[in-house]
């Protein structure tokens, strides 16, 4: 059989992740230490754990609605109250979804018909592209600069934008620079998206973990964008709960009604037990998250002086878990320092260029990972970077 012929030419020219093909390349060699992956290191607090036991004690493991546990949609929409003063309707513009990813896939293929373009600013997170591409959009890249801290500035928007422009991703706190946006930068490209009919699609996965006297601000807050903002969170980063898969999505009716639609055709429902866990997070876990968040605080000192001290310039991130270091003074390709770290000294992390073509001349370095264990693998570094020089 020709499979070529058999298989979406869409689907087989999109590329695997380049996090997991390192991950996957780290996983063969014995005793690696890995700073690759973003997942938190802490357990999911004990009052989520303890209510999905409790859930499944007493039977609830039923569909909920498409849209997901009332209650928790509830929770929900009073905890982005609570954070961002942004009133959402629980009934109508809250959707529970199979972590944030499923939402951004909901978010794209609700939006794009085939040749409609959509911004994305890199070095980002790796599924966008792929997404919009298999949802028959086109994604347009906007390439960061360091001299920036990473952000993305209202001269970028505008360069880009055409009459096919039909919405843009805003990944902030972004993974994997940690730069943050706030209220000043925000209020700066709203002024620029107001004059547009595009819609803006807000991964804020890593708005609690958000470092420094400001909190985090969404930029749906800014007068005139929460009528065309999707924002997209869920419970992966803040709450430790990686694997109970539960992200959600908040907008204007109109476009959560069409969002629905792909998530009740593809998905049905969220896993009911993580929905229930999810209230208990949501009712009872600032405490754990705010004391999660000061280790990770403490962790992202200690890797940012680390990498500076030993030559590699190192943007102080202000957001999220990741270090951004910049490896250009080596000589190596972001994809040959990792692959020689990892032979040599047999520490796992991933080359920038992952993140988009823009990422070349960094490495990400993720310290969701205990003080011992980084300071285990920052050694490493620092002698693999010494033996370079001979």
């Amino acid at each position: 059989m020709d499979y070529e012929k058999l298989l979406s030419d869409t689907v087989q020219e999109v590329k695997f992740s380049g996090i997991r093909k390192f991950f996957d390349i780290a996983s063969t060699v014995e005793n690696v230490i890995s700073l690759s992956v973003g997942e938190p290191d802490f357990k999911t607090p004990w009052a989520i754990r303890k209510e999905a036991i409790r859930t499944l004690e007493k039977g609830k493991t039923a569909y909920t609605a498409n849209s997901g546990l009332a209650q928790l949609r509830r929770s929900l929409s009073e905890y982005i109250e609570r954070k961002t003063g942004l009133k959402y309707d629980p009934d109508h513009e809250i959707i529970v979804t199979v972590g944030g990813s499923e939402a951004i896939d909901c978010a794209f293929r609700a939006l794009c018909d085939p040749g409609d373009e959509v911004l994305i600013p890199e070095p980002s997170f790796v599924c966008y592209a792929p997404l919009v591409k298999m949802a028959g959009g086109v994604p347009v890249i906007i390439e960061t600069k360091l001299e920036n801290n990473f952000k993305l500035t209202p001269e970028e928007i505008k360069e880009k934008l055409t009459p096919k422009t039909k919405a843009l991703v805003f990944p902030y706190p972004n993974n994997p620079t940690g730069a943050v946006m706030r209220k000043d930068d925000l209020e700066k490209i709203a002024a620029v998206i107001r004059e547009t009919d595009m819609a803006v699609i807000s991964d804020e996965i890593y708005s609690e973990l958000t470092y420094g006297a400001e909190r985090h601000v969404s930029i749906a807050e800014i007068e005139g964008m929460k009528e065309r903002t999707i924002l997209i969170n869920g419970f992966s980063k803040a709450f430790s709960m990686t694997g109970w898969r539960l992200g959600y999505f908040a907008a204007p009716a109109p476009i959560t009604g069409q969002m629905l639609k792909i998530h009740q055709y593809a998905i049905m429902c969220s896993p009911t037990v993580s929905q229930y866990a999810a209230v208990a997070a949501l009712m009872d876990c600032d405490g754990e998250v705010l004391r999660m968040k000061e280790e990770y605080n403490a962790r992202r000192r200690f890797v940012v002086k680390s990498f500076n001290d030993m030559g590699l310039e190192c943007f102080e991130p202000e957001g999220a878990f990741y270090a951004f270091p910049c490896i250009k003074s080596t000589g190596l390709t972001s994809e040959e320092f990792c692959k020689h770290l990892l032979n040599s000294k047999k520490v796992a992390i991933v080359p920038g260029d992952a993140f988009g073509a823009s990422g070349e001349g960094f490495v990400r370095v993720s310290y969701a990972y205990s003080l011992a264990h980084l300071n285990t693998a920052l050694q490493r570094i620092e002698e693999f970077l010494k033996e370079l020089k001979i």
